[in-house]
């Protein structure tokens, strides 16, 4: 907002409750479906009834840390409340705080543009495929995103105590590295240059947990070149890579993507939404300034040249380079989800174009049916996103096996680790409908678990990033070899694809034999597994410093000192 304009309103009476209202609504429309006890398990989104804090989980162990420190934070809240509450908890606050955010970010006195707002961002197919592929803390970093540049643009004007507000904004986000870059930058664009500086170092200690483990794994350049191609942004209908990732859409998984999103008029609808964006970013900087809207378009448009980028030829081979010869670059690998960044600029403009056409009309009626018929826009091009997508997530309970399994590992007192069989990350359990999904063993169990993380793309295999696999692979039925390799236990998940091939090893004693799972102990007495690792100290040091940062942020925040003046008050958004 420029210097002398006028501050948002904020709604009075019975009005302030109608945006909340709405983001509970949006939560309560995808998620109801599954919101009793049970858990959700479908691709990446596995929670445990008690997640185990491993090495793996702060970055420590021999996975390349792609959880960290979601994980650590995860055995911690299902240390006190169980898993599949933790894991209704994250997507519901995924789904309401993402509208809710969008909602107040949005600069206007109109409750209605604000409700467009919010369903312009939350109910969209980002949100969407990134819930069906079970990329849950990136769904808590699209939510923090309005909150981060709302109180980065506070910072720019120098609203006392937005820095800490900004850290705490922040903090969901920071759970994984995608989430953390996606932070980082739009607290940077929001922020300004003058401010540069101190958010630049408040982001690089928020995402220490996972940036330091990142870099100096011995394995950081380990991720396989050919999945850029295999990860790219794709097509959902006949227009182009590029309308789609307009549209927010182009997940690299076709299973994931929701019916709807093959409509033959989408993309005529995709681009005139788009336009009725950019006509409405024209309100935007005039209500907050050039600068902060310039910033805001800016990063949206990078998001989607990011996206975009591995759908040509050039940008492949870019990728390719950059993944194989530069440690961390595998993170640009699933490139659509860059079009986060977008997401705001398209529900704000979208939402002040509807605004700026309702006063075009001279009825009375006019402006609230436009703003009507925009906030049902969303909705109409994606109704499968609805209850759970129409029926595509469900809830499940963990067979007894796995309780019992756990038990027997965790009375266990002697080194070695767990590798589960048929190799593969991926199951489709019987017990869970033949769903697909990422196995849960590692993060049941109580020890460290080997898991084959290559993964099939489109039929073509993508090489995995554990460096124990091939050397266990080939030491497969040998119960010698894998025991010298640090293997104690063998898992057999019965009921998915090649558990009755699975080759186990002559000598192995059968400890468990259950209907679902089969726990078998190597003879002898396993080497323990000591890879070589990045320097722990180094590690818990950048950990120590995010959580004093968050506290001191926290504490910041709630201390009385500097609360705005009445005067201030006037100058500052809602």
């Amino acid at each position: 907002m420029t210097a002398g304009a006028e501050p948002a309103a904020r709604p009075v009476g019975a009005h302030r409750w109608v945006l909340p209202a709405v983001a509970l609504a949006v939560a309560l429309a995808v998620l109801a479906p599954v919101l009793g006890r049970g858990f959700v398990l479908a691709y990446d989104m596995v929670f445990a009834p008690r997640h185990t804090l491993l090495p793996d989980s702060l970055g420590l162990g021999s996975m390349l840390p792609r959880s960290v420190p979601s994980d650590a934070v995860v055995a911690f809240a299902t240390w006190l409340v169980p898993g599949d509450i933790v894991q209704k908890l994250a997507l519901a606050a995924a789904l309401f705080f993402a509208a809710l955010g969008a909602g107040r970010l949005v600069p206007t006195e109109s409750v209605g543009t604000r409700v467009v707002a919010a369903l312009a961002y939350a109910w969209s197919a980002y949100v969407a495929e990134r819930l069906f592929i079970g990329h849950w803390q990136l769904l808590l970093a699209y939510a923090c995103l309005p909150w981060i540049f709302r109180f980065g643009l506070d910072l720019r004007q120098g609203v006392p105590k937005a820095g800490a507000r900004l850290v705490l904004a922040s903090v969901p986000a920071v759970l994984t590295a995608p989430g953390g870059i996606l932070a980082a930058l739009t607290a940077m664009a929001a922020a300004g240059r003058r401010r540069l500086p101190f958010v630049a170092g408040v982001m690089l200690v928020l995402n220490a947990p996972w940036l330091l483990p990142g870099l100096l794994h011995p394995g950081a350049s380990a991720a396989s070149p050919d999945g850029v191609a295999a990860f790219a942004a794709r097509a959902e209908n006949w227009g182009t890579a590029v309308v789609t990732l307009l549209g927010l859409g182009g997940v690299w998984n076709s299973e994931v993507t929701p019916v709807s999103r093959s409509n033959p008029v989408l993309p005529l609808l995709t681009l005139a939404m788009v336009a009725a964006a950019l006509l409405g970013l024209r309100v935007l900087a005039h209500r907050w300034g050039v600068a902060p809207a310039r910033a805001l378009v800016l990063l949206g448009a990078f998001g989607v040249l990011l996206a975009a980028l591995p759908t040509f030829p050039a940008g492949t081979a870019l990728m390719r380079w950059l993944t194989e010869h530069g440690p961390g670059f595998a993170v640009l690998r699933d490139s659509q989800r860059w079009i986060a960044w977008w997401a705001l600029p398209l529900a704000l403009g979208f939402a002040l174009a509807a605004e700026a056409a309702g006063r075009w009309l001279t009825t009375t009626a006019g402006p609230r049916l436009v703003l009507v018929v925009a906030a049902l826009f969303p909705i109409a091009l994606l109704p499968d996103l609805a209850f759970a997508g129409f029926g595509r997530l469900t809830t499940v309970h963990y067979p007894p096996d796995w309780t019992r399994v756990r038990e027997i590992i965790a009375a266990d007192p002697g080194p070695g680790d767990v590798l589960t069989l048929p190799l593969g990350s991926f199951r489709q359990f019987d017990w869970n409908a033949w769903r697909t999904q990422l196995d849960p063993a590692p993060r049941v169990l109580t020890r460290p678990t080997v898991l084959d993380d290559t993964l099939f793309v489109g039929g073509r295999p993508v090489p995995g990033e554990d460096r124990r696999i091939p050397e266990l692979r080939a030491a497969l039925p040998d119960a010698a070899a894998l025991t010298r390799a640090g293997i104690t236990w063998l898992l057999l998940e019965k009921g998915t694809a090649g558990w009755r091939a699975a080759p186990i090893p002559p000598g192995a004693v059968t400890v468990f034999d259950g209907r679902w799972l089969t726990l078998y102990r190597l003879p002898g007495q396993a080497h323990p597994y000591n890879p070589p690792g990045p320097p722990a100290a180094l590690i818990l040091s950048g950990d120590l410093a995010a959580i004093i940062l968050i506290a001191s942020s926290l504490l910041w925040w709630g201390l009385p000192t500097g609360k705005l003046s009445p005067a201030q008050r006037t100058r500052t958004r809602e």
